[in-house]
């Protein structure tokens, strides 16, 4: 992983925690809005940052900051496939 990589790393993951700490205590969020976030950009290449994203979300998850949910019910980390939402652990 290229320095580069590291730094989005880092820079999505604080963008989760931002967001959940910027909405009420039960709110969720999707990647989608960390990845728009951290793009520097005016187009959709957030896209681009999706995966990045998640594997950012299921790192916090990992270290017991955050649940990743998948209709509305915790969900571990490898198990999720498909969309997925990020919450404060409850």
């Amino acid at each position: 992983m290229t320095g580069s990589e590291q730094q989005i790393d880092r820079r999505l993951e604080q963008a989760i925690r931002d967001l959940l700490e910027r909405r009420g205590p039960t709110a969720s969020i999707c990647p989608s809005e960390a990845a728009r976030r951290v793009y520097q950009g005016d187009d959709d290449g957030w896209r681009s940052l999706m995966e990045p994203a998640r594997r950012a979300a299921q790192r916090l998850a990992e270290a017991g900051q955050v649940e990743i949910t998948q209709g509305g019910r915790p969900v571990g980390p490898a198990e999720a496939h498909g969309p997925i939402c990020i919450r404060r652990v409850r």
